[in-house]
């Protein structure tokens, strides 16, 4: 079943024929090559990045839906300050893809961390959902919102007001979301002297407010507080 928050997201595309291609690939991202089907994991559990953003579980939802209500704010700035036309449509199914493959790319180990898939030695994930886009006949300017969307570091600059907001969207909340957990970890580390992993968003950001609130001794406090439910997590998984 499809999550209820990219549910959500894709909803908001009103061409109807665009809206179903998209949600229909959201409940089967599948990719088939060499005769062989591959799946990879559950986008509800799934990260949207192995160090630099998102990078824990439930990661890659966060992602997909903080990068969606970036864009349609820009979508704003485009329309209401600048007088310009956008399709959003595009838009939000360049956003809702974008990033589709990522989690065939990659398998979670026994300690919580990540790795990569045999199938990430032979494709990336931009190359597959390109393929498959094309594959599925969606729309090329959908396909150009999706290729473009790395910027200058992609296979394609942005050559459509479509693929810049998605790019841009894309990269702001993954500097923002990495950032916040670089900052978290430094935080940690200097106030109780211990390498702190596996930090979600929401951990990040009660650690880095309640610097800003209490100082170092509340980082102490948080940090504290953050190992002891995350040992009564890992108990209650054991038990189970």
């Amino acid at each position: 079943m499809l999550n209820l928050k990219i549910r959500v997201v894709a909803n908001k595309i009103r061409d109807e024929k665009l809206r179903k291609k998209v949600i229909e690939f959201l409940e089967n991202p599948t990719f088939e090559v060499g005769g062989k089907t591959y799946s990879g994991m559950s986008l509800d559990v799934s990260p949207a990045g192995l160090s630099h953003h998102h990078c824990y579980a439930g990661g890659y939802v966060e992602h997909v839906v903080s990068t969606a209500k970036i864009a349609l704010t820009i979508c704003d700035c485009v329309e209401k300050v600048y007088r310009g036309k956008v399709n959003r449509d595009f838009v939000l199914a360049g956003v809702l893809l974008h990033d589709i493959f990522k989690p065939l790319t990659y398998v979670a180990k026994e300690n919580g961390s990540y790795a990569t898939t045999s199938l990430a030695d032979y494709m990336d994930h931009l190359s597959m959902v390109i393929a498959e886009l094309v594959r599925r006949k969606f729309p090329i300017e959908v396909v150009h919102v999706v290729s473009a969307h790395h910027g200058e570091y992609g296979p394609i600059r942005p050559h459509t007001i479509e693929a810049l907001i998605c790019h841009l969207a894309d990269l702001i909340d993954s500097r923002l979301n990495g950032e916040v957990l670089n900052a978290a970890a430094y935080l940690a580390r200097k106030a109780t002297g211990e390498e702190l992993t596996g930090l979600t968003s929401r951990e990040a950001f009660e650690i880095v407010y309640s610097k800003a609130t209490e100082g170092w001794k509340g980082v102490a406090k948080t940090v504290e507080k953050l190992k002891r439910k995350n040992k009564r997590k890992v108990a209650k998984l054991n038990s189970q």
